[in-house]
């Protein structure tokens, strides 16, 4: 079952080489259908998440009404995601649909350049009566345009120094192609802010980094993403034109909300009222506040000194305390009478 996974690519693939007998351009094939079936979900995706960024205010002022109750304000959020029709979980099916995208063409390629008892290849996955099964069935490279996709760059700088410097050129241009990809969408960014700049650069420079891992696969797979990086390009253009041009853009509308959200937020404080942790912060500090003003008053007992009448005494009498220095005098003025 798992293996019938992996024979739909492969056919397709084959069916491309068969049309131009070239396999970069069979795998570039394979990259366009990819794309043209993830594009609709991309563009969906990218509307659902500037919608999300359009009720920013609403959502402020929902985490500050309710900024004591979290089960209350999470129905309320869902209220309000169900009356503007608004995913908030629309924009991650692009980034999950893109691991497994990748196992299969990791899988595909490697399936047909796989080694037999002979040490040539016994391609998998695909048929047998294929032009691409045929082409590569007893062979030991897959050459197409002076490079072998079978190798990988980082082996082949230590078989050839000069041969290896082609193959990492075209790993270290997939690198260039992802920063022009990721400065079209920090471009976005800017137009409408949703992430800190620190998020941002972590965005721009992460697949540059996940293209220079792509030296240790097959550079058929790099060449996979190559393609698929041009295309990405296309399609980014093609967002920003749609989303983002004009005045009255959703991307603008977007920005407009950011900036009432951020004034809102400074209307109440600063209070970080979404958090998490500041939330279970602040409600603390409520309920010790609360105890303290509801806690029993206590007074110390006072032990009156020694040879001195308590003042419960003193008042019950009714008549002034008296020390033995007062009374001295008034017998003296008895005896003179």
């Amino acid at each position: 079952m798992i293996a019938g996974l992996f024979e739909y690519p492969a056919a397709l693939l084959a069916w491309f080489y068969a049309i131009t007998h070239n396999y970069i351009l069979a795998i570039s094939l394979i990259a366009l259908v990819v794309m043209l079936v993830t594009a609709p979900l991309v563009l969906k995706s990218t509307k659902g998440m500037l919608e999300m960024q359009k009720l920013q205010p609403e959502m402020k002022k929902l985490q500050n009404q309710y900024r004591g109750d979290r089960q209350k304000l999470n129905e309320e959020m869902m209220k309000l995601y169900q009356e503007h029709k608004v995913n908030p979980m629309a924009s991650c099916f692009p980034l999950l649909l893109q691991m497994p995208v990748f196992i299969v063409m990791f899988r595909v390629l490697h399936g047909l350049t796989t080694e037999g008892p002979d040490g040539t290849f016994a391609p998998q996955y695909v048929s047998k009566s294929s032009e691409l099964y045929k082409s590569l069935v007893g062979q030991n490279e897959m050459m197409a345009w002076g490079l072998d996709l079978s190798k990988r760059p980082y082996s082949m700088m230590s078989e050839s120094f000069t041969q290896g410097l082609l193959y990492v050129g075209l790993v270290l241009l997939l690198g260039g192609l992802y920063f022009v990809q990721q400065r079209m969408v920090a471009s976005r960014a800017a137009v409408s802010p949703t992430v800190s700049p620190t998020q941002q650069k972590l965005m721009q420079y992460l697949p540059v980094v996940f293209a220079v891992f792509m030296g240790f696969y097959l550079t058929g797979l790099v060449i996979y993403y190559f393609a698929q990086a041009v295309f990405r390009i296309g399609l980014n253009w093609y967002i920003t034109h749609r989303f983002y041009k004009g005045e009255e853009s959703l991307g603008r509308q977007a920005q407009a909300a950011g900036d009432r959200a951020r004034e809102l937020h400074k209307e109440a404080g600063g209070a970080k009222a979404g958090g998490f942790f500041a939330q279970a912060k602040q409600q603390a500090e409520q309920k010790a506040s609360a105890q303290a003003k509801n806690a029993p008053t206590t007074s110390k007992r006072v032990t009156p000194p020694k040879n001195k009448p308590t003042p419960t005494a003193s008042k019950t009498s009714g008549r002034p305390p008296s020390t033995g220095k007062a009374a001295r005098p008034d017998a003296n003025n008895s005896k003179k009478k």
